[in-house]
């Protein structure tokens, strides 16, 4: 048995690692699933997976005592939207960020090899301060490109699946890896990036990208009836005011998602058609949508309600997962610090504090001549 399991230890650290994740905001949505879910359920029975539960970043636009009271329900809510989107849960791990203390001190180190001007040429982290009312930048939110190399890096995720909005990130996290490699010897891979095939949706009101914030999303775990109130309400073609008006497709935030989650080529080939000539109007456009979704979200919410119904299994897999990964970043940490030189500044001084005690403790020993 001994030998068994041994083997299967070998053949899991001969997969690449994969690392990404989310913060633990609320339920994921279309926006999500486009931009990193359907990359993660693609991939995860290949690679060795780690989801991390950002926490921690959740402090950079979150940080009120009520928001973390939510933590632990958040978290739930996201593992049960990845697991029921397709993840197996047999085949990931999922963490707890905060759970780890270790990451934080990997970020202190991180952050001596990287410029503020670096970091600030990051656009996203500027559309973030804006979409949550801050008029000044944060230090957390600055410094969250260098939290999140900790992240990858701590369990050395050679691949990184993630929306259009945060490939820049990781070229951070790639730049970081090769500055510690550099200046300390080698300890870390360097990083690839894979931003998903629609990297950034449209929400529902045409106006900027699906953001929870901005309250035009459509969940992964909205019922039917739900999700046809929130289709009904799309934004289209604004100067399209009557259905035998021709009307725009491109850029249309409703065929944007027939196009996406409609598997019916040839329907939406005739919607085109008939929409640009004003033959059809907005809510048989809209109706069929809502129909193409449902049919789309249906295995999804089946998932989730099996789940769900299994009390204290999502908490299982999150507290097991962090034990797991907590281990490894342990042993990162420690050959960083090693790399660095830490480990043997500190064996130095113990050492001979150890044989300087020795000394005094056999001295007080002997007996008075």
């Amino acid at each position: 048995m001994g030998e068994e399991f041994l083997y299967f230890c070998r053949m899991e650290h001969a997969k690449k690692r994969i690392l990404t994740g989310d913060r633990p905001t609320g339920k994921l949505h279309l926006g999500h699933y486009v931009g990193t879910l359907q990359n993660r359920v693609k991939l995860h029975r290949t690679y060795e997976c780690f989801f991390i539960i950002a926490d921690l970043h959740m402090l950079t636009t979150k940080n009120g005592k009520e928001d973390i009271q939510k933590t632990a329900e958040n978290a739930r809510h996201l593992v049960l939207d990845n697991i029921a989107a397709g993840i197996d849960p047999d085949l990931a791990t999922f963490y707890l960020q905060s759970a780890i203390p270790e990451v934080a001190e990997m970020n202190t180190l991180f952050q001596n090899l990287v410029t503020v001007p670096r970091l600030e040429r990051i656009p996203s982290l500027k559309d973030m301060a804006r979409d949550t009312g801050k008029s000044e930048m944060p230090y957390g939110l600055l410094g969250y490109p260098v939290l999140q190399s900790a992240d990858i890096l701590c369990v050395k995720g050679e691949l990184v699946p993630v929306g259009k909005d945060n490939a820049a990130h990781v070229e951070i996290t790639r730049e970081i890896a090769r500055r510690f490699n550099h200046l300390y010897g080698e300890v870390f891979p360097i990083p690839e990036v894979l931003v998903g095939d629609v990297p950034t949706l449209v929400g529902t009101d045409g106006g900027a990208k699906m953001s929870k914030s901005l309250d035009n999303t459509i969940y992964l775990s909205d019922d039917p009836k739900m999700v046809d109130k929130k289709v009904m309400g799309m934004f289209t073609d604004p100067n399209r005011i009557r259905a035998d008006i021709p009307g725009r497709v491109e850029g249309n935030p409703v065929f944007i998602y027939h196009d996406i989650f409609n598997p019916d080529q040839k329907e939406i080939t005739d919607l085109k058609t008939r929409y640009q000539k004003g033959t059809v109007g907005d809510v048989e456009v809209k109706e069929k949508l809502a129909k193409a979704l449902n049919a789309f979200l249906d295995p999804i919410r089946e998932r989730r309600a099996h789940y769900e119904n299994q009390k204290g299994f999502v908490d299982e897999v999150i507290y097991t997962g962090t034990r797991k990964v907590r281990q490894e970043v342990q042993k990162t940490l420690y050959e960083m610090r090693k790399a660095m030189g830490f480990v043997t500044a500190w064996r130095s001084i113990e050492r001979k504090a150890s044989e300087r005690m020795k000394t005094q403790s056999s001295s007080e020993s002997e007996p008075a001549g």
